[in-house]
């Protein structure tokens, strides 16, 4: 290839080689070199030549060029190991190797298996509780414990504004089996759910500072809502948990020393539930935010804050991490991986699936509030069908009233049975789950019509989950844009394939390339002139990054992987 020939960088400083013959500067050696992420790499000047050099000796005072040994250095890139991306506090407050967090996706689709995954490899993932049953999630979470060696993990804890007694009988069964560790989603504000599991054994220590043993890390993409999760918990909370005795007085009182939010996700546009924010936006507008609510609350721990949403690629998480991103949350992406708890035919969908190919629709669990989710359209055509639901749910009163014909479509196409044989299935659902939506549906005909249209909106997850081929064109799959630019990313790779698409292998690529890409940066931002084939990284397998690592560095950070005591997120 022909030299790059920049626009002439000054020397910074005198540079003595200590190893090998530098070479020219040539787009293949620095695509090379940058690959090297655990070595420095050190440009200098040859005459009106570039050279890449690897180990030797630098001299920062100015000397003029004439009146000293050595060659003129250019520019320089330290090392990078990918363990070193984001905020290291974060790391070590919840035992990682590695700021990266596999994200909590309903129904298990984070499984059990994808979290061990994530755990054993220095990473963590949270368990997929949305939309299961309290002894399904208390099934994953003695499989989780009971994983040798112990690994960090999370568990999810979505929000039920129908069946908050839901919530509340989750934040127990977190205490009750020892989970420390809970991502909060969907959440507008607060609930006692919440409250409870922050801050259920609270202390302080004889030194005065309060220890809060449990961790709370919060998905938030809206300004006033991140000011109430940095904020203590609502006393009103506390004084109900007291009142039912689920907290000690003492544990209240310590409470209005801490944010309920041990950390925050700013959630931008993703799949599922969003806001469709823009992740270069919303992440600098919560930064801010969290240095208001320390100077207002005095806190001595501040809130981290990671990002997601639209994390797709290394030069996304490279982004993310430049603008001060804690931690990267990755979800849509890892639908797509064979340990995920959903289908193989879900799985080739999503291969396929272009940045555009995604819609918004009626969610099942908030239907009546008007709230959406982001999902995937090509392929199925259940985002069509889930916003005609909406639409006649609007305009009706009653199932009675919707016109003959339409009703008709409904029962042949979305129900494949009579209204009232979908009632009786949808009541026995709700028997087990939540008897008095039953009740208020028998005095309010309009409500009857809203369950039966939720429990289609419902089916229609597990349908995609079980990968039932009669209901291919009912599939929902929750999914963001970000699962299409992977795959534009990966196409032509063999990451294209959805067999060959592993947690770890995945979450590796987006880790090390995102190091890579950072080290492309730092040259730019020293006047070199990187040309775009030198810095662009394609999918590696797992063995050879682990290579160009040194090693096998996709291990926990310790060697139990247990999570540090609450000691480590002390506040004063």
């Amino acid at each position: 290839m022909a030299l790059i020939e920049p626009h002439a960088p000054a020397a910074t400083a005198r540079f003595r080689p200590g190893g090998p013959e530098a070479e020219p500067m040539e787009a293949e050696a620095l695509g090379r070199s940058l690959l090297e992420v655990t070595r420095p790499l050190f440009l200098v000047r040859r005459g009106a030549k570039l050279f890449l050099a690897r180990s030797g000796t630098v001299g920062f005072a100015p000397v003029p060029e004439g009146e000293a040994d050595g060659l003129p250095l250019v520019a320089w890139v330290p090392p990078l190991h990918p363990e070193n991306l984001g905020d290291p506090a974060f790391r070590a407050a919840y035992g990682l190797r590695y700021a990266y967090v596999v994200g909590e996706m309903a129904n298990a689709i984070t499984s059990v298996r994808m979290v061990q995954e994530a755990g054993s490899a220095g990473m963590i993932g949270f368990f997929g509780a949305g939309g299961l049953l309290p002894a399904e999630v208390e099934e994953a979470i003695g499989a989780l414990q009971r994983t040798s060696p112990p690994i960090p993990f999370g568990v999810n804890l979505i929000h039920s504004p129908g069946n908050p007694e839901l919530e509340n009988r989750l934040a127990e069964i977190f205490l009750d089996h020892g989970v420390t560790v809970a991502s909060a989603s969907a959440f507008v504000e607060p609930t006692p759910a919440l409250s409870l599991f922050r801050v259920r054994g609270i202390y302080r220590r004889p030194d005065g500072r309060i220890v809060c043993p449990n961790r709370l890390i919060a998905k938030i993409s809206r300004v006033e809502v991140a000011r109430r999760f940095l904020a203590p918990p609502p006393a009103r909370h506390l004084e109900i948990l007291v009142a039912r005795g689920a907290l000690r007085p003492e544990e209240a009182e310590l409470a209005a020393h801490v944010p309920l939010a041990e950390d925050l996700t700013a959630e931008a546009d993703s799949g599922g539930h969003t806001d469709n924010r823009p992740a270069i936006a919303l992440l600098p507008t919560i930064l801010a935010l969290r240095e208001d609510c320390r100077r207002e609350h005095g806190y001595a721990h501040l809130p981290r804050v990671g990002l997601a949403g639209g994390i797709a690629t290394p030069l996304s998480g490279a982004a993310a991490f430049a603008m001060g991103a804690a931690f990267i949350m990755v979800g849509s992406v890892h639908q797509g991986c064979v340990e995920a708890g959903t289908s193989e035919a879900v799985r080739r969908l999503l291969a396929e699936a272009g940045q555009a190919d995604v819609a918004m629709a009626p969610a099942a669990d908030m239907f009546e509030l008007g709230v959406k989710v982001q999902v995937l359209k090509r392929g199925t055509m259940f985002a069509q069908r889930a916003a005609k639901l909406y639409e006649l749910f609007k305009d009706h009163e009653r199932y009675e009233e919707i016109p003959a014909p339409q009703r008709a479509v409904l029962e042949k196409d979305f129900f494949r049975r009579s209204f009232e044989e979908e009632w009786e299935a949808t009541r026995a659902f709700f028997r087990k789950r939540d008897p008095r939506q039953i009740e208020l549906a028998e005095r309010n005909p309009r409500h009857k019509m809203a369950l039966v249209f939720r429990s289609y909106l419902g089916r229609s997850s597990r349908w995609a989950i079980a990968g039932e081929p009669s209901r291919r064109m009912d599939y929902q799959i929750w999914c963001g844009p970000a699962m299409g630019a992977f795959n534009q990313w990966a196409k032509g790779s063999f990451l294209e394939d959805p067999a060959e698409r592993r947690t770890v292998t995945v979450a590796a690529n987006l880790l090390f390339g995102a190091a890579v890409a950072v080290r492309a940066s730092w040259l730019r931002n020293q006047g070199v002139a990187v040309p775009p084939e030198a810095a662009v990284l394609r999918p590696l397998p797992l063995e050879r990054i682990e290579a160009l690592l040194g090693g096998t560095p996709f291990t926990p950070a310790g060697s139990s992987g247990e999570l540090p005591s609450g000691d480590e997120s002390a506040m004063s």
